[in-house]
């Protein structure tokens, strides 16, 4: 059994990549641990994922959500670390999740939590992102100053994608798909070493991978690390993840 921690912000995480990850490694036996900033209370999904951004639509599928409230009753949820109380000794895997909304900079942009990152991509072990969770890794820096992805293969949330959710959203609820200024793509991109390092994956107007069927899913895996684009890849994404922890040698 691996030890898989999983940082947060306090409040507006993505619902499916963050529940359809922590059930599947549940189910695989798995223990799965949280962090906050403080550590303090139970973090928040984005609440417009709970009952669909706009008109209904948009937001978690029944089963992801059904995922994220039996997650709310469990104890390491509703009793997350601190990040400064984190030890990279302490964790066999890790897990970035992504969610675009204004409280998920608390996360991405922690230098603190940068830190915590750099200390353990060091140690090799296995490390899944997914979205806007690519973003903290292209950020943090290793002991050389430069991002942990120079010279990674890798994936995030296209800027196709996050053009056209902010498109068809824009008139209702302004900036709320974009969470920075630079969409996550040219962000990402900008940290690796070889362009032909990012890949976009196949282009997907909005069809979801499930538990069954990955037709529409997208992961990219190198080495310890694997990545996913946006919460459609999510199953996929966590099977990939588990088979990693399967196979990783390094595991305590």
């Amino acid at each position: 059994m691996a030890k898989i921690l999983i940082p947060l912000p306090d409040k507006d995480f993505d619902v499916t990549e963050v529940a359809v990850p922590w059930r599947m490694l549940k189910n695989a036996e798995h223990e799965v641990v949280f962090a906050t900033e403080n550590g303090d209370s139970k973090p928040a999904a984005d609440p417009l994922l709970l009952t669909g951004v706009i008109f209904g639509e948009l937001g978690a599928e029944a089963e992801p959500l059904q995922f994220y409230y039996e997650m709310c009753d469990d104890h390491a949820f509703q009793n997350p670390f601190s990040w400064s109380d984190l030890d990279v000794n302490n964790f066999d895997a890790l897990l970035l999740p992504g969610g675009h909304a204004q409280g998920m900079r608390q996360y991405l942009g922690s230098t603190q939590l940068h830190q915590f990152l750099a200390d353990f991509w060091a140690t090799k072990r296995p490390v899944g992102a997914i979205c806007h969770g690519v973003i903290p890794l292209a950020r943090a820096k290793d002991a050389a100053g430069k991002s942990l992805l120079q010279g990674v293969k890798t994936t995030c949330l296209p800027k196709y994608m996050e053009k056209l959710a902010f498109y068809l959203t824009f008139w209702k609820l302004g900036n709320y798909y974009r969470t920075y200024p630079a969409y996550v793509e040219d962000e990402v991109r900008e940290a690796l070493t070889v362009s032909d390092d990012f890949l976009r994956g196949p282009i997907n107007l909005g069809k979801r991978g499930t538990a069954s069927d990955h037709k529409h899913a997208f992961v990219v895996e190198d080495g310890h690390y694997i990545s996913a684009r946006w919460p459609g890849d999510a199953y996929l994404f966590a099977e990939r993840f588990i088979s990693l922890l399967e196979r990783d040698t390094s595991l305590r």
